[in-house]
């Protein structure tokens, strides 16, 4: 066996490896006990319910939720979730898989386009270039998007900002793809293809966002590099914009033809331009809102950001301009970050889900650093500056563990969440998890900055294990497992024709009673409903509400039948005087 060819199958085993690796990673981040705990209120029952009755009634064009049209989002996430259904059932293992593949396909293209270009900046040689499909780069930077708390976080839920973010990150990735294969005509052409598709099911997933953010950072880009004209005569326009059209407009057409101007108003007026141009449910947020849930979202790989943007010069577009198309991924992964934080940042109305799709960027420009990070620690102010906020980034996270049950909140529908999270434990170990990963860090970074990715990883991993998912736990069976009590007990209790009151809004006893459920939250609102039931009717109603809110409405405790008292709720029948 020659030199070469050993190499060769030593390179193979490491592929194989690294594939395994972030397989076992993947699992436990985002399959791992997926199913094993309720829909969270308030927006994943909205989704999945929606997706429930798209697939009772067969209407497939127009979404509905407890009776009423839904134009909240496009149907993609609904049609996914309605073939997973009929996979494997109506539940909440099936719901959410949906959002699980689709990080499992942004994971898999993104170790392929890091592993096939990395992520040189603008000092590294030629020979670093061509060598860096047998660095850590392509790995670190993969095992970090997997590992990311916002990405795991909306990637086990049955919700459509998941399926967006990867949608779009296929679609950013595949365009680059496209340029950087520059003289491989049908490299070239199928991966802008793929651009034009996938920027497509973007669109069907959440709208003109779809399309609209994407563009402006391939503009962006290509303006940068003085590249737009050659590459609009590379890009497919016809072939692709037949196909983007194909995909988005005959949904739209149908849905606006089924509804009329009031989807017009709802979609396009309430739900995207009000919410770009003015504040929506009270969603709103200082300017700099979207930079701290990036350093919380992103943690602990947040802090290295800084140094991940500066280490790519993007002061000298000359200098970038004479680079080959091959070893421009960290600087499209700048524009794609910027793109996205500047644009939410733009817009009014902000929510923590609003920057997911930078993620990935974040990832790739913070997994750049790797190539740079072998030996011991440099004499320069943008590492060390890096390398202390690091450890204080695992030194806050174990502090924050430990004083847990100050900041857990106080939701009325779990009070006791805080005090049981402290006496389960699982915060001690997330406190000694963090804290030991800071003493390593500081013992290793002396030796190989490298081994800091390293120490990140085991320490997030083990901390998804043992502290993340068993809190999911015991918030569950202080939140959602009482509701589902109850709406077991509506189902076997249930009178033809009663109607069921919520006071308040917790969507997931629609998707488990699968009945109309009337929402309401003042005490005259529940007084002026009841009277209104026993004026059309002789029967009684059901009311679901927290025992102090039925005190509230002063009604006679001979009319009440208490038929279910669990945790904060309350499930009483008030009969007709």
């Amino acid at each position: 066996m020659s030199l070469r060819h050993f190499r060769h199958i030593r390179k193979q085993h490491r592929l194989w490896l690294s594939i395994l690796c972030l397989a076992v990673l993947f699992g436990i981040a985002f399959i791992w006990q997926l199913g094993s705990i309720g829909l969270v209120d308030e927006t994943e029952p909205l989704f999945v319910e929606a997706a429930r009755q798209m697939q009772e009634t067969g209407n497939w064009i127009t979404p509905y939720f407890n009776g009423e049209t839904r134009f909240d989002k496009p149907p993609l996430i609904y049609w996914f979730m309605g073939v997973t259904y009929q996979v494997l059932g109506v539940n909440e293992w099936a719901a959410r898989l949906p959002s699980a593949f689709s990080a499992l396909a942004l994971v898999g293209l993104s170790f392929y386009t890091l592993r096939c270009f990395g992520c040189p900046s603008l000092s590294a040689s030629r020979t670093d270039r061509q060598a860096q499909s047998h660095t850590h780069v392509a790995w670190i930077s993969t095992a970090m998007i997997i590992l990311t708390p916002e990405l795991i976080v909306w990637g086990r839920q049955g919700v459509s900002d998941m399926l967006l973010t990867g949608c779009m990150g296929i679609a950013l990735l595949a365009f680059f793809l496209g340029y950087a294969y520059q003289g491989h005509s049908w490299q070239q052409r199928g991966w802008y293809l793929t651009f034009f598709i996938f920027d497509a099911l973007a669109v069907l997933t959440k709208g003109p966002v779809g399309l609209v953010l994407p563009c402006l950072i391939i503009l962006s880009f290509l303006l940068y590099l003085g590249q737009l004209g050659s590459v609009l005569r590379e890009l497919p326009l016809l072939l692709g914009g037949s196909l983007f059209l194909l995909l988005t407009v005959p949904w739209y057409v149908l849905v606006i033809l089924a509804n009329g101007q009031t989807y017009l108003e709802s979609f396009f007026g309430y739900h995207n331009l009000e919410r770009f141009t003015s504040v929506v449910n009270n969603h709103g947020a200082p300017w700099y809102f979207y930079l701290l849930i990036v350093l919380l979202g992103f943690a602990p790989w947040s802090v290295w950001l800084p140094w991940g943007m500066a280490r790519l010069q993007i002061w000298r577009p000359m200098r970038w301009r004479q680079q080959p198309r091959t070893a421009q991924l960290g600087l499209f992964a700048l524009h794609w970050f910027l793109g996205v934080l500047l644009f939410f940042t733009v817009a009014v109305t902000k929510l923590p889900s609003y920057v997911l799709p930078l993620m990935p960027a974040a990832a790739i420009l913070v997994g750049g650093l790797s190539d740079r990070m072998i030996g011991p620690i440099r004499q320069r102010w943008g590492v060390i500056l890096s390398v202390i906020a690091h450890l204080l980034m695992l030194i806050a996270l174990s502090v924050a563990c430990v004083y847990s049950s100050s900041w857990l909140g106080n939701d009325q529908s779990m009070p006791e969440f805080p005090r049981l999270v402290q006496q389960s434990g699982v915060m001690i170990w997330g406190s000694l998890i963090w804290g030991g990963g800071a003493f390593a860090s500081l013992f290793l970074l002396w030796k190989n900055l490298r081994s800091l990715w390293w120490v990140n990883i085991i320490a997030m991993g083990l901390f998804i294990s043992v502290t993340f998912l068993p809190t999911l736990q015991i918030m569950d069976s202080q939140r959602q497992l009482p509701l589902r009590q109850i709406a077991e007990t509506i189902k076997r209790e249930h009178q033809p024709g009663e109607l069921i009151i919520q006071a308040g809004f917790k969507p997931s006893l629609v998707f488990y009673t699968q009945m109309p459920i009337a929402y309401l939250y003042k005490v005259r609102q529940i007084k002026a409903q009841l009277q209104a039931s026993w004026d059309q009717s002789d029967r009684s109603v059901l009311l679901v509400a927290y025992p102090q809110r039925v005190e509230t409405l002063e009604l006679d405790p001979q009319r009440l039948q208490i038929l279910q008292d669990v945790e904060t709720y309350q499930l009483v029948r008030v009969q007709q005087p």
